[in-house]
């Protein structure tokens, strides 16, 4: 008899870099580039990179209204957002003047 196993990969979360101009409050051109944070998601579990710096998570609704929102330190690699969260959302990362956007389904 075969046995079927159900495994699900991590997905990469595909997140694009700008720059927050804090003395203007608008985002311009970026002047130098930056590798945006290597993030990957399983189900309800965002997996970062061993060494990341602080980030402070935002994860917005279709109206971009935050419905979920935590600080990820350094040390941390693992968050497991909240299980009610089902759907398309869009994901911000801050780091400093720094902002990364993308988008996952959970």
């Amino acid at each position: 008899m075969a046995t079927m196993t159900s495994t699900v990969a991590q997905i990469p979360v595909d997140l694009k870099a700008s720059y927050v101009d804090p003395s203007t409050g608008f985002i311009p051109r970026p002047r130098t580039p930056i590798c945006p944070p290597c993030v990957f998601i399983e189900e309800q579990t965002l997996t970062f990179a061993f060494d990341h710096p602080e980030y402070v998570l935002y994860i917005k609704d279709e109206n971009d209204v935050v419905v979920y929102t935590t600080v990820v330190n350094s040390a941390v690699t693992q968050v497991t957002l909240p299980s009610t969260l089902s759907g398309d959302y869009k994901i911000e990362l801050v780091m400093g003047n720094w902002l990364f956007t993308g988008y996952i389904n959970l």
